[in-house]
Parts: C-alpha cells; sequence; structure tokens
C-alpha cells in the first residue's frame, strides 16, 4: 500500500485525554469525510505500530487533521503521540473507512467514535447543507465530550448529549437505549450512522432493529 511522510505542524490537548494533530498534506492526497488513514511514528521502535486514525479536516484544506483519543496508561501508540511535537514525522496511508455520508439522519457516536462524523459535519456545514441531521453522543463525563462547543454550533439543538457517569443540569444522564432513541428521532425511516466500540454497535444495532429500522438504513464502523 503506498504510504507518504508527513511533518506535523501542531500537537495539542483539545480535552484531557484527546488531541488535535495537524500535518502537512501530500499534494493529490485525497478522502472522503468520514474516511481514515494507516498512522505510523516516523521513530526507531514505532514503525511496525500501524494505527488507524479519522480524518477531521476537511478535505479542500492544505493540511491534515486528526482528532485522537490517548490513553497513557497503555503505554502504546496514542502514549506515544504525546511525546510528539511539531516537525516530528508521521506515515500515512491510502484512505478508507465504511463511514460515507448518503443523506439526512441520525448519527450515534460514544466518545471517539465521534471522530468519522466531524469531518462530515464541518462539511455539510462549510456548504450550509446541514439540515436536520442529528447527533446522539454518549460520553462517560461532560469533560469527555470532544469538539463541545464545535459541533453545538454546528447542529443547535440537534447536538444531543448523554452521559453515563455523572449527572449534569441539561444532559441525559444513562445509556443509549431504545426508548431514548425514539424520544429523539421522530422520523425513524431516515438514515442511521453509528461509531461505537462493538458490543456497543451491538446493542445499537438491536435496538434499531427492534424499532424497525431497515439494515440497509445504517451505515456503520466500529472502532
Amino acid at each position: 500500500m503506498k504510504q507518504s511522510i508527513v511533518r506535523i505542524n501542531l500537537v495539542e490537548k483539545i480535552t484531557h485525554d484527546v488531541l488535535r494533530i495537524t500535518t502537512e498534506k501530500p499534494e493529490q492526497y485525497t478522502f472522503t469525510p468520514g474516511q481514515a488513514t494507516e498512522v505510523v511514528i516516523n521513530k526507531p521502535n514505532w514503525m511496525n505500530e500501524k494505527r488507524p486514525f479519522t480524518f477531521t479536516s476537511l478535505p479542500d484544506k492544505d493540511y491534515l487533521e486528526f482528532t485522537i483519543k490517548t490513553y497513557p496508561s497503555h503505554e502504546g501508540v496514542t502514549n506515544q503521540l504525546l511525546q510528539l511535537s511539531k516537525d516530528d514525522e508521521l506515515f500515512i496511508h491510502e484512505p478508507f473507512g465504511a463511514i460515507t455520508y448518503s443523506g439526512e439522519g441520525v448519527f450515534i457516536a460514544g466518545g471517539a467514535g465521534v471522530t468519522p462524523f466531524i469531518s462530515i459535519f464541518r462539511d455539510l456545514y462549510s456548504k450550509n447543507e446541514i439540515g436536520n441531521n442529528k447527533l446522539l453522543f454518549s460520553n462517560k463525563t461532560e469533560a469527555d465530550i470532544i469538539l463541545q462547543h464545535e459541533l453545538s454550533e454546528i447542529l443547535g439543538a440537534n447536538f444531543i448529549n448523554i452521559l453515563s457517569q455523572e449527572k449534569v443540569d441539561g444532559y441525559a444522564s444513562g445509556q443509549i437505549t431504545e426508548d431514548f432513541i425514539k424520544a429523539n428521532c421522530t422520523i425513524l425511516g431516515q438514515q442511521f450512522y453509528l461509531c461505537r466500540p462493538p458490543p456497543m454497535m451491538e446493542a445499537i444495532e438491536q435496538q434499531l432493529d427492534t424499532l424497525h429500522v431497515a439494515k440497509q438504513s445504517i451505515t456503520k464502523e466500529a472502532f
């Protein structure tokens, strides 16, 4: 698979455990909002450690952006990303991914599962085509919500958060359930886009099946 080397422009934290990394963009490199690529850190001992990360920039920008949840206690790739700085280098590969926008609908994400949706929402917003798209976003706490202010600006009242480990005024509390989906989705015949860890994905798919959402109306990606 073709790979390109890119130099890092910026590394910054946007939540307590989420990084924003921007890099150079190879000439003629293109992707579709929602896609990802395999990333490798260009440092000794890390050259064989590929990890998939989603593009969160817009395809027409002259840089690439990744929004990455880190796990410092794992001492793995994301922990190593925390040690990177401007002018360090990454290898990126060809874009891939199952999530592409196919029409207005409901996006359901858990934690870092929101990342494929960020570029999609930014793209639609830039074209004034955000429409009535809706995001149901589950996190452990309010502090875990990625790009909360930007997503609120883009989606307005259609940015619906639920917190599983704390109760905060203005936020739903608990897990995404069949009743939660019904309460927030008045039209069940539209598109559904899912990106969550596999066990949670299976639970949501079962709930949508119970609600008689057609399988062909579901676009999904596990992480």
